[in-house]
């Protein structure tokens, strides 16, 4: 069968990675890029020798003349999400997004509907949730191995990139709320925010963000956040009443650890027993090709894509905005579902 044919929208930092992926795909073609910025065209021509027959062009209308085009790649500014997609659905592509979907809960929903109206798979490039250590982190908590789950925590800071279009809980927090939720199969019943600003005090953008997220299970996680921190943290833990599961992105050799773990209760003390380090083999794989892989495998197999879906996205886009809320307050606890309403 003929390759399914790509317009990659957006080739600045992370869209650059997409348009490589599909690139190297053996059944997509890249058909079209667009992009405001000329020299980004041109950087990426030079960079992947592209044909002459690719169209390279700074307007969106433009996606109109590439014939027998099937699907886009959007990775263009959070803001720019809505319509974009929506005029790319309504066209019928199937549409693969950069996180988050967008940021307004009810246009999620809009785009969510519109894509099952039209029979398109919208698909959000939550990459996290087809990271080898997270798929095989998930097999570790379904096997109850680390017993019963208390609680769990996370560090995502770094030295920049300072976004200007959202503040660091919308840039970061996505991530690690993506993967606790992917792990506990479930989503947080309520949440609360604290933050504070520095960079860009006009804006109100927050640099350092504070996350808790309190689930039905009893289950609660904690999410340190920042984009002004010398000290670069990609690091999750979930504790369990038998052991710690550790996803550190930091330690190339070791991402996924096992510590395991307990207390023995002897003689009115708590002692520690059974402790040990276990490193988990995860097979080396990028996941954004599989991101790829999986939405080029949708298309042509007719298949959804539940694992990260649009509704997926409009989930991590409600509970995003209800910690907002909580962040405009304070620090109030809020609960989702006085965001989640319709799905």
């Amino acid at each position: 069968m003929n390759p399914i044919k790509v317009a990659v929208v957006g080739v600045g930092r992370w869209g650059v990675h997409l348009l490589r992926n599909f690139l190297s795909h053996p059944q997509a073609q890249i058909a079209a890029i667009i992009d405001h910025h000329p020299e980004h065209l041109a950087a990426v021509k030079q960079q992947f020798n592209l044909d002459n027959s690719v169209l390279l062009t700074t307007q969106w209308q433009n996606i109109g003349e590439v014939p027998d085009l099937e699907a886009v790649a959007i990775a263009t500014t959070a803001a720019s999400h809505y319509p974009l997609i929506k005029d790319a659905l309504q066209r019928k592509y199937h549409v693969l997004a950069e996180k988050p979907l967008t940021l307004e809960p009810t246009e999620c929903e809009e785009l969510c509907q519109l894509a099952e109206y039209q029979q398109r798979l919208l698909m959000v490039d939550h990459t996290y949730l087809f990271h080898p250590a997270v798929e095989r982190g998930q097999a570790i908590i379904n096997g109850e191995q680390l017993g019963e789950l208390r609680y769990g925590y996370a560090s995502r800071t770094h030295l920049g990139p300072v976004r200007q279009d959202v503040d660091a809980l919308w840039d970061l927090a996505i991530h690690d709320i993506a993967i606790f939720n992917h792990w506990l199969n479930q989503t947080p019943v309520t949440v609360s925010a604290r933050g504070t600003v520095w960079l860009q005090p006009q804006e109100g953008l927050a640099d350092l963000v504070w996350v808790t997220l309190n689930y039905d299970s009893g289950f609660q996680a904690y999410i340190h956040l920042c984009w002004l921190n010398p000290d670069k943290q990609r690091r999750l833990t979930v504790v369990g009443s038998r052991g710690s599961l550790i996803f550190d992105e930091m330690s190339p050799n070791a991402p996924l650890t096992m510590l395991h773990g307990q207390l023995n209760h002897e003689d009115q003390r708590f002692i520690p027993v059974n402790q040990r380090q276990e490193i988990l083999e995860i097979p080396k794989q990028e996941p954004l090709y599989k991101v790829c892989d999986r939405f080029i495998s949708g298309i042509i197999h007719h298949t959804p894509i539940e694992i990260s879906s649009g509704w997926v996205g409009t989930k991590l886009v409600k509970i995003l905005s209800a910690l907002t809320t909580s962040l405009q307050l304070g620090g109030k606890t809020i609960p989702v579902e006085q965001i989640i309403t319709n799905s």
